[in-house]
């Protein structure tokens, strides 16, 4: 087992190298990098938390970190849509919630070719689930289809995506909040454009316009009365927090080699040495490693947690808000220990810190996972 897990780590590492080649091109252009999903494919790294019954490996989120964090470091757009992947992968083997048909479509294709999934759940209007208001998406019944008409915002990956995990309420009397499988072929399912951030430009998080589409009635993914607070399993949601500071953590780490390559070697002619000698510049370099050293530990004690069973409650949450504060604080840092070169767009660190700060857009953003820590620490008081 560790000698597999060591080897599939092992082509992460080679693949994110050979991603990191590529990595400011589709900074730049924003185009979206289908070939790396080939050759994550080609590697085995696609099925890495899909069932060995199902022709993956069957590992968990100490296991997927470790490659998310190698990918990440590369190229983090890639590895922030593979992380969605593992995520669906993941409830599907855990939880046993999907029915067997759902199942074995998405699991089958996954064996046979790149056929990535993610959820759809964000709408302009209402922004993110984890706010609390339901999806103005709608699911009507017509014989046995639904018809789903809607607009999703910040569908990341939806480019290589063959089918979304699609939140919407049902027009039924009691009307459920359900998740759908929608393929991204479907009639009446197009693309709108909108992402042009700042930072990890090729998710190509855009958004997608459904105008009664219709899928057949066996294919509700699972749903729950619309009228309860949406329901998150706890070690789903450490598994994606995870996996997101995983990506973020990456980042950081990418930044933190390329400011030790440059300190240890830029040498000014009124120093006389690299600047890598000059007592500011170890307290900042000393700094960093800190702030990494902190998000691993972090991130594998998450991991294990999960792997083993254990409660976490609400940490997923709060490690994510601590490893995606590091991230930022340690680009940061790179780019001032650099100094005017680190600005330099072939340095790549300014990229770095880009994604970096993308990472405080992922909802619940921290003032929220803070508020959500203050209430409950009051709730014990009671």
């Amino acid at each position: 087992m560790a000698d597999t897990i060591t080897d599939l780590v092992g082509k992460a590492k080679c693949l994110a190298d050979d991603f990191a080649e590529t990595a400011a091109h589709y900074d730049a252009s924003g185009a979206f990098p289908f070939e790396n999903f080939d050759k994550l494919f080609d590697a085995g790294l696609l099925g890495l938390v899909s069932g060995r019954d199902h022709g993956g490996h069957g590992e968990g989120l100490t296991s997927a970190q470790a490659v998310i964090s190698e990918i990440a470091r590369g190229e983090p757009s890639t590895a922030l849509v593979l992380a969605m992947h593992y995520t669906s992968h993941f409830a599907i083997r855990r939880f046993g919630k999907w029915p067997a048909h759902l199942a074995e479509r998405v699991l089958s294709a996954n064996r046979q070719g790149v056929a990535l999934i993610n959820n759809a759940q964000a709408e302009p209007r209402i922004g993110s689930p984890a706010h609390g208001a339901l999806p103005e998406t709608v699911a009507r019944r017509d014989g046995d289809r639904w018809r789903i008409t809607g607009h999703k915002s910040y569908v990341t990956g939806i480019p290589i995506l063959k089918w979304v995990s699609l939140l919407a309420v049902t027009d039924e009397q009691e009307p459920r909040l359900a998740s759908f499988l929608v393929p991204t072929n479907a009639t009446g399912l197009r693309v709108e454009k909108s992402w042009n951030a700042a930072g990890m430009h090729a998710t190509a998080s855009d958004d997608i316009i459904l105008e009664d589409v219709s899928v057949p009635l066996d294919d509700l993914i699972e749903a729950q009365p619309a009228s309860e607070p949406i329901r998150r399993d706890e070690h789903a949601a450490a598994f994606f927090f995870g996996l997101l500071g995983a990506v973020y953590h990456g980042v950081a780490t990418s930044a933190r080699n390329r400011v030790l390559g440059f300190v240890s070697k830029h040498a000014p002619a009124s120093l006389g040495a690299p600047i890598a000698t000059v007592p500011r510049i170890q307290d900042g370099l000393g700094e960093i490693e800190v702030r990494l050293a902190t998000n691993a530990r972090l991130l594998r004690s998450l991991g294990e947690d999960v792997d083993t069973g254990r409660p976490v409650g609400m940490d997923g949450m709060h490690v994510r808000h601590v490893v995606i504060d590091n991230a930022v604080a340690i680009t940061s840092l790179a780019l001032e220990l650099a100094g005017n070169p680190g600005l330099n767009r072939d340095f790549q660190l300014e990229r770095h810190h880009r994604d970096a700060i993308t990472a405080r857009s992922h909802a619940p953003q921290s003032h929220m996972i803070r508020t959500i820590a203050a209430r409950n620490a009051l709730s014990r008081l009671v």
